[in-house]
């Protein structure tokens, strides 16, 4: 726990509908969904902030943590190819583009960005009926067997129902055997939103939020922990908002499994939605992506830590988004692949130094972890008197 942090005055926030917010976080209770509503539609962006920074601070000080991770992803054949709107990753098997990843090419994979520092695979692809459960568990145990000392965060919630789909095995017998091969963690992904219209809209066939709840149930209850995410800027209401961060927050009440949540941004390039909603080229807005974070903060009382994805806002809004409620940065990455198919301008990874100056040049003091986050090594803050570099 870090040092008292005096709360901000709510007396100083001028929406009146979020100063009566800030007064009940003042008070210490717990905010409720309309809280959120109100958080979500208060136009004092900065009012906000400085309630999510607070909740930061006092949980977690100056520190940010983030991860040396690399990100897998053995196949974009999926079976949902046509019904995803929002998805510009997927293929189907014969389609251009549409690749199957062999062992050895994962190995190869894993190898070209090795310099000893990696701790974490980050291993994600698309519902490939030939991506079962022998296929991921060698991947799983050759890469322990080349990398002992390496975390395996993989397969999301849809991905684990998919494989128990088609080898006609329960969830729990699918995570039990995965775990065994070298399973350690889930990623959060697969969640978009959970409202039933809104998925219809988006994903029609695609794994209904109760069932994303019930694997991460499933995986929490083995002892496995999993992130959290939430696809928004698409066709969702502030409303269906609310309701997907309570069935979050009611899960951990529950299970305290999830280690972290990370907000996602649409992104509308090479997709079906984007074109629907005349969106190509066009990225959600820094205001309503820090406003994301910071109510995921204040809202989440109950999940640690917040995630900024600099891949998907851009690394200049992630080190903003550090003073509104964000602790923890992705990662080195390496090769990111599904979310530049969507358009994505950033890097497909970023350096142990441009990480370094980010969190620095925010007046944050930079730590890496692992993937439970625990702190493996804390680096000095940026020296007094040493100008920040433009």
């Amino acid at each position: 726990m870090a040092d008292f942090i005096a709360c901000p005055d709510p007396a100083g926030v001028a929406d009146p509908a979020l100063r009566r917010v800030a007064e009940k976080y003042a008070a210490g209770e717990r905010l409720s969904g309309d809280d959120a509503l109100v958080m979500f539609r208060s136009p004092d962006l900065l009012a906000l902030g400085r309630l999510a920074d607070h909740a930061n601070r006092s949980r977690h000080g100056d520190v940010v943590t983030f991860a040396a991770n690399q990100h897998i992803n053995p196949t974009n054949i999926c079976i949902l190819r046509k019904t995803c709107a929002f998805c510009s990753f997927a293929r189907l098997p014969k389609e251009d583009g549409s690749y199957h990843y062999t062992l050895d090419e994962v190995w190869a994979e894993a190898a070209a960005a090795d310099n000893g520092l990696t701790r974490e695979f980050h291993i994600v692809g698309g519902l490939d009926m030939k991506a079962g459960l022998q296929y991921y568990s060698e991947i799983f145990r050759g890469l322990k067997q080349r990398y002992p000392h390496v975390h395996i965060k993989a397969l999301t919630a849809v991905e684990i129902a998919h494989i128990s789909r088609i080898e006609k095995m329960s969830v729990r017998d699918v995570l039990v055997a995965l775990r065994a091969a070298g399973l350690d963690t889930l990623p959060g992904g697969g969640a978009e939103v959970f409202g039933q219209a809104v998925r219809m809209t988006i994903a029609e066939k695609k794994l209904a939020g109760s069932d994303w709840i019930n694997v991460h149930r499933t995986a929490h209850d083995l002892g496995i922990r999993s992130n959290c995410t939430m696809l928004y800027g698409h066709v969702e209401s502030l409303e269906d908002r609310v309701e997907h961060l309570t069935m979050l927050r009611d899960l951990q009440d529950e299970t305290g499994g999830f280690l972290a949540y990370i907000p996602l941004a649409f992104h509308p390039d090479h997709n079906e939605l984007g074109r629907e909603l005349g969106r190509e080229g066009t990225a959600t807005t820094g205001f309503d992506d820090l406003r994301n974070l910071a109510v995921g903060r204040l809202f989440l009382d109950n999940i640690a830590h917040v995630k900024t994805h600099w891949i998907m806002v851009t690394p200049a809004l992630s080190q903003t988004s550090l003073s509104f409620g964000v602790n923890d940065l992705e990662g080195t990455v390496v090769r990111e692949k599904v979310y530049h198919e969507a358009g994505a301008k950033t890097a497909q990874s970023m350096s142990l130094d441009e990480i370094l100056r980010l969190i620095r040049s925010a007046g944050k003091v930079p730590a890496e972890r692992d993937s439970l986050y625990r702190i493996l090594r804390t680096f000095e803050p940026e020296p007094a008197g040493v100008p920040v570099a433009a």
